[in-house]
């Protein structure tokens, strides 16, 4: 007969398996706190380090010192938080394990990034001293930036290498709020690498592209945005500037109607006469319409040469976005019959000047009273750190693309963002591209809007990346009565109001196109061709004023990723998107 007690080793069975349970249970709560405990952090170092940026930009020390430590605080929290035993634990259990890991490798990085990075760059912080940035008359004292090039080195290297390590993190497999926390930090640390690159490649070729050693003549080419090309757009005004010993001086003007159209092209690389013809060997306008500026600079360099006679050491080519940022460090800026600030450039310059100056030639004319008054107005700047961060705000956004006639400083110049290459894998993952070149003949890119979507899996076997692009025209619907024939391009072949553009789209480096779909149907009218080791697809866009329409490209490779889209600045960026992949 049974006294109703479980024999003893059932009862000790129930008893493990409680305990077990019961330790899971704990062991879960434990790190599912210690997790989200972790990702704060993470945010507060992303939070500091831009605080950190701006402070060493605008020669704060005294917060930048303040900032640092808290920097340090947060990443040795994070990595203490992913680093005990239970933790790597979980990171061996299927299905979530992967989410564990990518977090503690995201903590050790940071936590590399303060020892290593941060705090040799609050140490050469002082020495730095972008006060001595005064231009018009007075002379730049580069000697600074030229002591700090070691320690730039090395810290350089260090976010470097902590970039591609971030890159090859799998924020995809990760479950909220580990993949926003991994995601943050990754964008954290590929802006952070590319500004103490940008600085590092500063301290070691301005000091003779200043004219440290020689007199250097510089182009500044100024595009505007209301009609685009693929870096940025139409060319309207060309600056001519003498650095010498450091001292910038603008020495002439001109405009496009300084250079007719030649007869003879000049010679223009295979994929640029397959995607634009040899308008941009003839026409100087149209030469930003060359995706890779290291093909663009020697050509814009030349033509100014031709006609005017000066050698050119350099070119630099910046959008008019660029003038609403540094008229926001300069003030208002006048020229022709305009006042204008920092909120009301654009506008002006984009659009308002066309309806109050309706012959083309004066309009010309205006926009490089407005490229020389900005240009004054920054070279004379009293205070140069809100010029350097105009500066780098442009370049953090593709604005700013320079070319050296020198070949050491355009290697350098190449192998950074502000070289305008065409971009190269690695590492760091796969780039892709998106191209929009105004066919209108008009000004109508003020009333255009883009967003761009980027997805990467796997497809009936193979891997594969898509680009989807919606390209949209905001124009008003009365655009035939209301905006000028300067803007609309005057009729003719397409409807005032219409928005004509050609849009191209890139994949990663060795990938296969494998189809083109507009709005849903197979683009049979796409034209493709190859840009460098890229396969590229070019599709003519006709829209009318409020139609929009949604392009998506498909190739097949080996990418595993994409870690940036390269695309044509805009007025206002494009909202760039991580999607699903749609293997239909």
């Amino acid at each position: 007969m049974s006294d109703g007690r479980l024999p003893v080793q059932r009862r000790w069975i129930r008893w493990v398996i409680g305990a077990v349970v019961t330790l899971l249970v704990l062991a879960t709560g434990w790190v599912v706190i210690r997790g989200f405990s972790a990702a704060s952090e993470l945010q507060g170092v992303a939070t500091s380090t831009s605080q950190l940026r701006t402070s060493i930009a605008e020669q704060n020390l005294a917060r930048a010192e303040l900032v640092a430590p808290r920097i340090a605080q947060h990443a040795a929290s994070a990595r203490d938080l992913t680093s005990d035993p239970i933790w790597r634990g979980f990171e061996f259990v299927p299905w979530v394990g992967q989410n564990f890991t990518a977090m503690r490798e995201i903590a050790e990085i940071a936590d590399s990034i303060a020892t290593d990075a941060v705090t040799p760059l609050l140490g050469i912080a002082g020495d730095v001293d972008l006060a001595g940035l005064g231009v018009s008359g007075a002379s730049i004292d580069y000697s600074p930036l030229a002591a700090a090039e070691e320690p730039l080195a090395a810290a350089s290297a260090t976010l470097a290498a902590a970039e591609i390590r971030a890159q090859q993190i799998d924020a995809g497999a990760a479950l909220t709020p580990f993949a926003d926390a991994v995601r943050d930090m990754r964008d954290v640390v590929t802006k952070t690498a590319t500004a103490v690159g940008a600085i590092h490649g500063a301290s070691v070729v301005l000091p003779t592209m200043l004219g440290g050693d020689t007199p250097r003549n510089y182009l500044v080419v100024m595009q505007d945005n209301a009609e685009l090309r693929s870096s940025g757009g139409i060319v309207r005004s060309l600056t001519l500037l003498h650095a010498e010993g450091g001292k910038i001086t603008i020495v002439q003007q001109a405009s496009t109607r300084d250079f007719p159209g030649l007869e003879s092209p000049l010679p223009l690389s295979e994929s640029t006469i397959a995607l634009f013809g040899d308008r941009p060997g003839v026409a100087v306008q149209d030469i930003t319409s060359i995706p890779d500026f290291t093909e663009a600079g020697p050509i814009l360099a030349l033509r100014w040469q031709q006609r005017f006679g000066q050698s050119i050491d350099g070119v630099i080519a910046i959008d008019a976005v660029v003038a609403k940022y540094l008229t926001d460090a300069t003030g208002e800026v006048s020229f022709g019959p305009f006042t204008a600030d920092a909120d009301s450039i654009l506008p002006i310059l984009l659009s308002e000047m066309y309806t109050s100056v309706t012959d083309p030639n004066q309009s010309n004319d205006v926009f490089v009273q407005a490229a020389n008054a900005v240009l004054v107005a920054s070279l004379s700047s009293t205070q140069p750190q809100k010029i350097i961060g105009a500066l780098s705000a442009s370049a953090d956004e593709d604005r700013i693309r320079v070319w050296s006639a020198h070949p050491e400083e355009q290697r350098l110049l190449a192998a950074s963002s502000l070289g305008g290459a065409l971009p190269v894998d690695g590492e760091r993952g796969a780039n892709v591209g998106v191209l929009f070149n105004d066919a209108t003949g008009g000004k109508m890119d003020f009333h255009t809007a883009a967003a761009i979507s980027t997805a990467v899996g796997e497809c009936r076997g193979e891997r594969a990346t898509q680009v989807q692009v919606t390209w949209t025209n905001d124009a008003p619907q009365d655009a035939a009565e209301t905006l000028p024939e300067s803007v609309t391009g005057g009729g003719g072949e397409i409807d005032p109001g219409d928005v004509r553009t050609l849009v191209a789209v890139y994949g990663p480096e060795g990938a296969t196109l494998r189809s083109t779909d507009r709005d849903g149907d197979e683009a049979e009218d796409a034209q493709t061709t190859t840009l460098g080791t890229r396969e590229i697809v070019q599709l003519d866009v006709l829209l009318a004023p409020g139609e929009s329409t949604t392009i998506t490209v498909s190739f097949a490779g080996t990418a595993e990723r994409v870690t940036r889209v390269q695309h044509t600045p805009m007025i206002e960026e494009p909202e760039t998107t991580t999607g699903d992949l749609d293997c239909s």
